[in-house]
């Protein structure tokens, strides 16, 4: 199985939760930071089980998500 790892620029993110919604494994969580926009950005909660879909990347309104993937084997994709 894929392994994936998904990076968000809490900086720039509003917290609308729509990614947390399109995640199918249930990684994204809203987090109890409050970023420098008074917003409460999203955090990869499960980290370990994201098999890199890209699911929450397209959802995201203000492409804030990144998201990587390591095919077996080690190499990226």
């Amino acid at each position: 199985m894929p392994k994936g790892r998904v990076e968000i620029s809490e900086k720039y993110c509003k917290g609308c939760s729509l990614c947390v919604y399109a995640c199918p494994r249930k990684v994204l969580a809203i987090s109890g930071r409050i970023n420098a926009k008074g917003y409460r950005p999203v955090e990869a909660a499960k980290a370990d089980d994201c098999v890199g879909c890209g699911l929450c990347a397209m959802t995201c309104p203000d492409a804030v998500i990144s998201v990587f993937r390591e095919e077996e084997g080690g190499g990226a994709a």
